[in-house]
């Protein structure tokens, strides 16, 4: 027999929700009830969410539904059945019915540790199998909850080399869609997330960010100046930025005035 003590699995988890006590509160709840469980990420919007799952591939995710970019919906709706998905939700009154149905477990705010360990327990039986399919709890869900005001962007955590930075987004100069990232390119240095163009678009102010091309969204208050470069196509140029992006014939209107 070999001598070797026998190591217990352990799981990995990500944990999405925007509000700060909330979040240190779940976590916290979740290192005492389940220790054999590793929070390998914490996401504070939905686009972050989903940046981490694809860095981490998560056993287990658990994702408040409304955050600022992609709601929870949208997340778990991405992630299909590649993880074990719990739902954090305010919304009692219009989703409980909808989640008893389905195959997916919720958590109700404000937290209650009785209720967490109850979710790990089913969580932890759940593992052996393959996670469940989300479509038919999403549209359930998209039925039964109140479609609130999307709520806008104001941080993003993006890779620059071996470090996380978190971003204002109102320092953002351009983002450009480069391969499988997305570049986010600031007066002093540039950073890289997975999040594509069409979903950033809509977690940032418009009157803010505008989209000039299929590729690229500029931050209005960093252009300089723009000039025509073929009868279909603008060119700008950029405060604090040796770059220049061109604006296809889709986008030329938001320059005529």
């Amino acid at each position: 027999m070999n001598a070797t003590a026998k190591t217990t699995a352990r799981t990995t988890v990500l944990l999405a929700e925007d509000e700060p006590l909330m979040r240190e509160r779940l976590e916290g709840l979740l290192q005492s009830c389940w220790p054999d469980a590793d929070v390998v990420a914490v996401a504070e919007n939905g686009n972050d969410a989903w940046d981490s799952f694809l860095e981490h591939t998560p056993q287990v995710v658990f994702l408040d539904i409304r955050m600022p970019g992609m709601t929870g919906l949208e997340v778990a709706q991405r992630i299909g059945n590649q993880a074990h998905v719990v739902f954090v939700t305010a919304y009692d009154q219009y989703a409980v019915h909808a989640f008893e149905a389905g195959a997916v477990d919720y958590l109700l705010k404000p937290l209650e540790q009785s209720r967490l360990e109850l979710t790990v327990e089913r969580l932890r039986q759940k593992l052996s199998a393959p996670p469940a399919a989300l479509d038919a709890i999403l549209k359930s869900l998209q039925a039964a909850l109140p479609i609130p005001p999307r709520e806008k962007l104001s941080w993003l955590k993006a890779t620059v080399g071996k470090q996380i930075k978190l971003i204002d987004v109102n320092e953002v100069l351009f983002f450009q869609s480069d391969t499988k990232y997305t570049r986010v390119v600031l007066a002093d240095y540039e950073a890289l997330i997975r999040t594509p163009i069409k979903d950033l678009l809509s977690g940032l102010d418009e009157k803010q960010f505008w989209q000039i091309h299929r590729n690229a969204v500029v931050n209005v208050k960093a252009i300089a100046g723009a000039h025509r470069i073929d009868p279909e196509r603008l060119q700008i140029t950029l405060k604090g930025s040796p770059e220049s992006l061109v604006v296809s014939r889709a986008f030329t209107h938001l320059f005529r005035e």
